[in-house]
């Protein structure tokens, strides 16, 4: 599935945490700081069968040490209809600017606890085929999220 198919599918209202939703709806306090930061889309696609390994490392160790980088979850998504159902995550982070993901990623990637969930979730072979990432600014119309 092409990612811009993908996006059409996701309903925008889908996009918004529940917390922020009423925050949204009347400009929020955090309109000029989500101007200045950067959202982060990324799809994985799993090797056959792999999916909930994935989503186990991520439910049980990632997200954990995303927060340790300053990597701010949004949301995360499953698809819904196959083939994508049975092979793909979809997430969207938050940075501060494009040097911090950059900054974070790195510190993220050298962290031997990551290192070590890695290695020993991928002890039977690799989890993740593919991984398409995208940085998204908000659009000037758009509600603020974060």
């Amino acid at each position: 599935m092409k990612r811009r198919t993908l996006l059409k599918t996701l309903p925008a209202a889908a996009l918004l945490a529940p917390s922020l939703w009423s925050e949204a709806q009347d400009g929020g306090p955090r309109h000029a700081q989500a101007s200045t930061g950067v959202y982060e889309l990324r799809v994985y696609h799993t090797a056959p069968g792999k999916l909930p390994d994935l989503l186990a490392r991520f439910r049980e160790h990632t997200i954990k040490i995303f927060d340790q980088h300053g990597m701010k979850s949004i949301a995360y998504w499953v698809p819904t209809d196959e083939p994508e159902k049975s092979n793909t995550l979809i997430y969207i982070l938050y940075h501060p600017s494009r040097e911090a993901a950059a900054a974070n990623w790195k510190s993220f990637q050298d962290d031997p606890n990551w290192k070590s969930v890695k290695e020993k979730s991928e002890a039977n072979g690799n989890i993740v085929e593919k991984v398409d990432s995208t940085y998204m600014a908000l659009a000037d119309f758009s509600p603020p999220l974060r």
